[in-house]
């Protein structure tokens, strides 16, 4: 039995290799904060969601998840599913972007709202599995500036990779 695949296969399979290999490096660069990293693997999962769709987009960032934490030999464990549930409200998010009026929410706007959803998922896994207290309330400002931080960046680089890719090929996707 052969499986057929088709270019789009290919596409996502390439991308989620993309993201996991930026995820694998992030892994090992020391956080300054616990639990504060920049996500630069998000902008690979943004740049596939504005050039080829949420369809796509959502395949690389739980590809990326499932594979990374495989990898880190983490799958199962409190990391993954945080992860996974940055992920996947993040996700929830940018399906929810994308039926919104496309002036308002460019690359940066989403790669921010995107931001604040993966870290408001960790925070509830964090609040109702990991450490029930309610002191966790304490970590959301810091969490919540990084967020902002990280966001931005993150979408500008999206914004400038779309802008390279759209100079390449000379038209808008």
């Amino acid at each position: 039995m052969q499986i057929k695949t088709t270019i789009e296969d290919h596409r996502i399979a390439k991308l989620a290799a993309l993201a996991i290999a930026l995820h694998m490096l992030e892994a090992v660069v020391p956080s300054p904060l616990p639990g504060v990293k920049p996500g630069i693997a998000n902008i690979v999962t943004l740049y596939v969601l504005l050039k080829y769709g949420f369809a796509s987009a959502a395949w690389v960032s739980i590809l990326r998840v499932f594979a990374s934490s495989m990898l880190l030999g983490q799958f199962l464990s409190p990391t993954f599913i945080l992860s996974l549930t940055g992920a996947l409200l993040s996700l929830g998010v940018l399906w929810l972007s994308t039926h919104l009026p496309k002036e308002h929410f460019g690359p940066v706007s989403l790669s921010i709202l995107a931001a604040f959803a993966h870290i408001t998922g960790q925070l509830i896994i964090v609040r109702l599995w990991l450490i029930p207290h309610s002191s966790v309330a304490y970590l959301v400002p810091i969490f919540a500036m990084a967020a902002l931080f990280f966001g931005v960046v993150n979408g500008l680089i999206t914004h400038q990779l779309l802008d390279d890719s759209l100079g390449k090929s000379g038209k808008k996707s």
